[in-house]
């Protein structure tokens, strides 16, 4: 009865947060929580065995999800910024972002999209994606010919300026590199 009373009572304040957000954060003098970008940045172009994509700027205030399937990812699917990439034993997936790079994740692999901006017309676009096991082949897109694009490993940090890259980060915290240059 109590977590039911508290996960009610946690409801109805963050219903009163989201309906009159001043009112909640401006009694305490605290900031206003950062803006939450909602504009995919991504698509789920294949997948296949197990593939999840956690969304974790995601507010769930209520859910009742079947127990059997939930969560799975899917052909379609949006990405944000901010996801968790994972998939298991038997999973492999395909993304392409907005600005034309695409992802080729292996089993057993995670990675993360800690930044993606990008504008058509601009020429200050970044990009940071960590890797950080399992198998990834990539194609470089916009980014990385009109501003910064960086992925991320356990071993260090590479700056893609138009390659097509295959990282294999193993299970003793080993880091392979392959690199196809892109010609023009």
């Amino acid at each position: 009865m109590k977590a039911r009373a508290v996960g009610s009572l946690t409801g109805a304040y963050l219903v009163m947060g989201i309906l009159w957000p001043g009112l909640a954060w401006a009694q305490s003098g605290a900031a206003l929580p950062p803006a939450v970008n909602a504009d995919p940045i991504g698509k789920v172009l294949s997948a296949t065995g197990t593939v999840n994509i956690e969304h974790p700027a995601a507010i769930i205030v209520q859910a009742n999800l079947p127990t059997s399937g939930a969560g799975q990812t899917k052909v379609g699917d949006l990405v944000y910024l901010g996801d968790l990439i994972e998939t298991g034993p038997d999973g492999a997936l395909s993304i392409t972002f907005a600005d034309g790079s695409s992802f080729n994740v292996s089993r057993n692999a995670r990675m993360e999209v800690d930044d993606f901006v990008y504008d058509p017309n601009g020429h200050s676009n970044s990009s940071l994606i960590s890797l950080t096991k399992g198998t990834f082949t990539f194609l470089a897109g916009e980014v990385a010919h009109t501003g910064d694009m960086k992925v991320d490993t356990p071993v260090g940090t590479m700056g893609i300026r138009g390659t097509a890259p295959r990282v294999e980060i193993l299970d003793d915290g080993t880091v392979k590199f392959t690199t196809l240059v892109e010609q023009k």
